[in-house]
């Protein structure tokens, strides 16, 4: 995730049936689908880890009944819609701030061809407060606000991102939206945050009221392009002492590797968020301050047949572009599953199970 006290160290462990995949066996074509002129195929590719630290992920790989997740009586984000508010904070491009739009727009768009990512949201939706009331399946941007001169500098703390909130709800007059709303603080290429590219690549966590006014969910992404793709833009690049001997980086679906592979973290965060957003709801674990939430429990797994070092079924075009998912205005994407409290396992609309 995600909390603040997110370094804890978790054994990686493989419980997948799925994971009789031999690890010798090269990875091969597995089907082609039935998709006219698109030539798409599916495939399973084996890459090496991503190297953070991430001997501090917190990886259950596939499904397992030794995965304790408990609701604790906090609430979720059940009011209809979720309303977004986006701070961009930094340099910008205007492309890279339409493909995450796209993105956070294709969770409510039910007119994308399946698997879509309206298909992948239904899994956050499954977690209810204790009233019975599910995570809401609409999503909305509510408001934007762009912080392009770097008001509290580029170097962030998981302090100041909360003034950064503070100044962003003043200078864009977003209203206190207790009920509906969140914040999402996404950081340009050329800004640090605290245990970025070592131990985080997002995080979430909730305003102090003394800092901010009012109490509210946030998340943070940072864009990693130039600082630390391979680890937080994987499997779209890979540390360098690790790319021989196997199929390489694979290409990310919209030709931008930072913000490809941003856009799959901020689907983490939000789906941890909506079932968790005062870390009070749904995780595993005894620690509320280092909580391992239904994102955590996916890291990494993007299809069928994931774990021990195969990210999944995803499917590629002809020009080897990878995704597992479709959005709005035929955008495609790579975004990990995340932990489905029916099933006890790791879900999403591409599965072939």
């Amino acid at each position: 995730m995600s909390s603040p006290a997110i370094i804890l160290f978790f054994t990686l462990f493989s419980i997948s049936s799925s994971l009789a995949l031999s690890q010798t066996k090269k990875p091969t074509t597995l089907q082609t689908l039935n998709v006219p002129a698109a030539e798409i195929k599916m495939v399973n590719p084996k890459l090496p880890p991503r190297s953070l630290s991430l001997t501090s992920s917190k990886r259950y790989e596939g499904s397992s009944d030794l995965v304790h997740l408990r609701y604790h009586m906090g609430p979720v984000l059940s009011s209809s819609p979720i309303n977004i508010y986006v701070i961009w904070y930094g340099r910008w491009s205007r492309p890279h701030k339409a493909l995450i739009r796209d993105f956070l727009n294709s969770i409510s768009d039910a007119k994308a061809p399946s698997p879509s990512v309206a298909e992948w949201w239904r899994t956050a939706t499954l977690y209810t407060d204790q009233t019975g009331a599910n995570v809401s399946r609409s999503v909305l941007i509510a408001g934007e606000y762009s912080d392009a001169k770097y008001s509290h500098g580029q170097h962030l703390t998981r302090l100041s991102i909360q003034e950064v909130i503070a100044s962003a709800a003043r200078s864009a007059s977003f209203p206190v939206d207790h009920k509906n709303g969140m914040y999402l603080v996404l950081t340009s290429h050329d800004v640090t945050m605290q245990d970025f590219c070592r131990a985080v690549c997002g995080f979430h966590y909730f305003t102090f009221p003394s800092m901010v006014g009012y109490t509210m969910p946030y998340a943070w992404v940072g864009q990693s392009g130039k600082q630390c793709p391979e680890v937080c833009a994987y499997p779209f690049a890979l540390p360098g002492y690790m790319g021989h001997g196997g199929p390489g980086e694979l290409r990310p679906p919209n030709g931008e590797t930072g913000v490809d592979g941003m856009v799959s973290v901020i689907g983490h965060e939000l789906a941890e968020v909506v079932s968790n957003p005062l870390i009070n709801a749904w995780y595993a674990g005894e620690d509320p301050t280092a909580p391992t939430e239904i994102g955590d429990l996916c890291e990494g797994l993007y299809g069928t047949g994931g774990g021990g070092g195969y990210i999944g079924q995803v499917m590629q075009d002809r020009g080897g572009k990878t995704f597992n998912m479709n959005g709005k205005g035929g955008r495609k994407f790579l975004v990990q599953w995340i932990w489905n409290p029916n099933l006890k396992a790791c879900s999403g609309p591409n599965s072939v199970d």
